[in-house]
């Protein structure tokens, strides 16, 4: 092959399926060529973006498996205030589309439209000119293309995580929201939790004093679930693992660091090196299981590090092949303050040497702080978000209503199109310095410079 078509070809698909290591470790000095060569012109006009307000918000939902019936639960309440209107459901699987109707005629009484008949059916609802937001709920591979036709059709869109999974497709899904002037959230439902909302509150009220380093983390023992028949749809989800490499879910972690520190209104992800341990717990469950795939690719723990232009540090870990209790880490460090999550911990410095200690705060002192600083979306919604704990705690209900409220407004929301992107473009840009021996590689400006501005955070907006 040509030079320049070997470099496009190391990028196309997620994860360079098919491509040996040695091949991509003789180009090391090209990985940053190649990914400077997907660049596409965007300026950035999304931040702060605000659509007509929508008084009724007629909603579509793709996919209905588990993550997908989640969410349609999460809009009970939305429906019973006529803030929002399920106008179509669609998944591959009739059994599902049905059930999903079912539980939907619970809340509502108008009857959605049903699309189950190809893989198609979805474009069908995208194309319908009385549905304004599409939410998608489907394999990762699918996101992207999704997204993309719902904004080409006129539709404002919420998606599941990650919104993309290779360079290429985050600058589509950036050129196609600033052309079609549509929202595109990514649903990265731990930015609502109540842990995450509460330290954001505290960073924004000084409490840790200037950030130095923060960590976040997806450790999850998810081997049952990826293994089993039926869970993940063909597998869809256990295939990754056998073919890639990397970090596969930054979001989780990373979403609630970049409110931290505030990515893309002061700050932006400069560069990144990332390294994964060798795999070992998944191809032994499997054998365990006597499961037909017994070798993988993606290492068992997978550590990336990220450098911030203004200096502060991200350590970011991904393992859902070991057995260990959940955690997502949640460590921000700075000149006042140390919070560390899982269990929630946290440090404030003495205003005198003689006061600098080594101690977590007691529990007295801990609450004083938990309820001083209860972030105001908490202290609104945390009465009614109780009722849906299976949307993770409530978490997942806060994240549905935020965007459905922000719509019906007509303000911007919470999560925009760049941030999206950049929490999800760490995962291919990490597999590039795994498959390069942890080579450093410097991460793309998807905002225009237009992060430079020092913005406020809209998730800090009260609605």
């Amino acid at each position: 092959m040509q030079r320049k078509d070997f470099l496009q070809s190391l990028i196309g698909a997620s994860a360079f399926i098919g491509l040996p290591f040695t091949t991509i470790g003789a180009v090391n000095t090209s990985i940053q060529e190649l990914i400077n060569n997907t660049k596409r012109a965007v300026n950035g006009n999304m931040f702060g973006f605000a659509a007509d307000p929508i008084k009724k918000v007629r909603v579509g939902i793709i996919g209905l498996g588990n993550r997908g019936n989640t969410l349609l639960e999460m809009f009970q309440y939305l429906l019973e205030n006529e803030m929002v209107e399920i106008i179509a459901l669609s998944d591959i699987s009739e059994e599902k589309v049905n059930k999903a109707a079912e539980k939907l005629a619970l809340w509502q009484s108008e009857k959605p439209t049903l699309y189950y008949k190809s893989k198609t059916e979805w474009e069908k609802l995208t194309t319908r000119d009385d549905i304004d937001l599409v939410i998608i709920a489907t394999p990762w591979d699918l996101h992207t293309p999704m997204a993309i036709h719902s904004m080409e059709n006129g539709k404002h869109v919420g998606c599941e995580v990650p919104i993309a999974s290779n360079i290429e497709d985050c600058w589509k899904l950036i050129e196609t929201a600033e052309r079609t002037q549509k929202h595109c959230m990514m649903m990265e439902n731990c930015n609502y939790n109540e842990e995450e909302l509460w330290v954001l509150n505290m960073v924004q009220e000084g409490v840790f004093g200037d950030i130095t380093h923060t960590e976040g983390a997806y450790l999850h023992d998810l081997r049952a679930l990826l293994l089993h028949d039926t869970y993940y749809e063909g597998q869809w989800r256990l295939h990754e693992h056998a073919e890639r490499d990397g970090n596969f879910y930054t979001t989780h972690g990373l979403g609630p660091i970049a409110y931290y520190l505030n990515i893309g209104r002061g700050d932006t992800f400069a560069h990144l090196t990332s390294m994964s341990s060798r795999e070992l717990n998944l191809s032994l469950a499997a054998k365990q299981a006597g499961h037909p795939i017994q070798n993988y690719k993606c290492g068992d723990m997978n550590n990336t590090l990220i450098k911030t232009e203004k200096g502060k540090s991200i350590l970011l870990q991904f393992d859902v092949h070991t057995g260990r209790p959940y955690s997502r880490i949640n460590k921000v460090v700075g000149t006042k303050a140390v919070h560390d999550g899982y269990p929630s911990r946290l440090y404030i410095e003495g205003e005198k040497p003689e006061y600098w200690g080594h101690n977590w705060l007691e529990e007295k002192e801990y609450n004083e702080y938990k309820s001083k600083y209860q972030h105001p979306i908490i202290k609104k919604l945390k009465a009614v978000s109780q009722g849906f704990k299976q949307g993770h705690g409530g978490m997942d209900f806060i994240m549905i209503y935020r965007m459905i409220k922000c719509l019906n407004l007509g303000i911007p929301l919470d999560i925009n199109v760049y941030d999206s992107v950049m929490w999800s473009a760490i995962t291919p840009l990490s597999e590039l310095s795994v498959a390069a021996n942890s080579q450093s590689i410097i991460i793309p400006d998807f905002t225009g410079g237009t992060w430079k501005n020092e913005n406020p955070l809209e998730i800090m907006k009260e609605v």
